[in-house]
């Protein structure tokens, strides 16, 4: 029997980088859904290559394009906002949804997957550290299941899928270090967007580019990996791995570690997260063993990237912080894009409106969906204090 699968993000990096080992598996996979943000032309083209039965956009006027594009080319119906993104993450007939909407714009639809008991093949790490709690929960509650896409969580999970957590001593976070993992104090200062974007292993969208080159994306991969297989800050180490070969480490009570190795390509850890429990191809070579004659590991430089030591804190202070954390690392990365502030600005920023969080945790989606909303407005409007070196 075919998986029916919905795309939440099938434009992004994931997204299409999924289209790419969906098309070599048409035997076992239904494409229920396709979705994007802002492009719609590619959306357009997927929908004509792939023929789902759904497609969703941001709003109405956008909707109106694409079906002017596929007419006569698909019989697709065509949804738009956020109810559209619920439709195709709850649908009856999906089995599968992977979750890849960049940033805190995924919640809901994760969440409503969550409800309805998908397999979530989640790749919007942003949706976990907002709301880890709730949607593990209703995850259990509605016998769903959600397999880690991200290269590190989605390598502990297959380490985890034949031994037990009570028995680890930790987990060990690898990350490239990205593109400044070489600099000084002094020279991290005057980086500009281009530097930013350039990132020497992976190919990935803007905002988790520069969030990887912040150190960003590993502080909030350490909240997730605490969600997602239930262990404290304390046994969560993040070390930096600049060859991408050895995705993470699970090391256990016995001295033994073990890990997952596997070229820098995206299409290794979504291919694992489509077929499993099954292996599938997913059009990426083996590694060359005898290439890898120096793989490097070494602690993390808390001078130059601020932003992890952040996680930390807010995985410590409680989900008030952690979603605060979030909401103001988002504006900041905008801001930094638009060249209304330095690259060194986005701890800037997020540390003041840190240290002016609701202190009180939600307890639903509702409530976390407006903290969110507080700590951006709050963000922006400190974003107007902030002097631009």
């Amino acid at each position: 029997m075919k998986k029916v699968i919905s795309l939440l993000g099938s434009t992004g990096s994931i997204g299409q980088s999924t289209l790419e080992v969906l098309k070599l598996h048409p035997e076992s996979f239904h494409v229920f859904a396709l979705s994007c943000f802002n492009n719609v032309d590619l959306l357009a083209n997927q929908c004509i290559e792939f023929q789902p039965d759904y497609l969703v956009t941001k709003d109405a006027a956008d909707a109106k394009l694409v079906e002017g594009y596929i007419q006569g080319k698909s019989s697709a119906k065509v949804l738009s906002g956020s109810d559209g993104y619920e439709f195709i993450a709850g649908h009856s007939e999906v089995t599968d949804v992977l979750a890849a909407i960049t940033g805190s714009a995924g919640l809901k639809s994760t969440y409503e997957a969550a409800i309805k008991g998908k397999r979530i093949l989640l790749a919007n790490k942003e949706s976990m550290v907002m709301a880890g709690t709730l949607i593990m929960a209703e995850v259990a509650k509605s016998n769903g299941a959600i397999i880690p896409v991200d290269s590190e969580h989605n390598a502990i999970y297959q380490v985890l899928t034949s031994h037990t957590n009570k028995s680890i001593r930790k987990v060990i976070l690898t990350a490239s270090g990205g593109p400044f993992r070489d600099l000084s104090a002094d020279e991290i200062e005057h980086v500009t967007i281009k530097d930013a974007l350039n990132h020497p292993n992976w190919s990935m969208g803007d905002k988790i580019t520069i969030d990887s080159a912040t150190m960003m994306n590993k502080g909030l991969e350490v909240i997730e990996a605490s969600y997602l297989f239930n262990l404290p800050p304390k046994k969560i180490e993040v070390l930096v791995h600049p060859q991408s070969i050895i995705h993470s480490l699970v090391e256990y009570e016995d001295g033994s570690s073990l890990t997952q190795l596997g070229c820098p390509d995206m299409r290794v850890p979504i291919s694992f997260a489509l077929g499993y429990p099954d292996r599938i191809k997913s059009g990426v070579e083996g590694i060359n063993l005898e290439a890898c004659d120096n793989l490097s590991f070494t602690k993390p430089n808390h001078q130059i990237f601020p932003c992890l030591n952040l996680a930390y804190e807010a995985l410590d202070a409680g989900q008030a912080h952690i979603i605060t954390l979030n909401a103001a690392n988002e504006i900041a990365v905008d801001a930094f894009l638009h060249k209304k502030i330095s690259f060194t600005q986005i701890y800037t920023l997020v540390r003041r409106v840190l240290d002016v969080s609701e202190s009180e945790d939600p307890d639903d989606i509702d409530s976390i969906i407006l903290l969110d909303k507080n700590a951006r407005e709050k963000a922006q409007q400190m974003l107007m204090d902030v002097k631009i070196c």
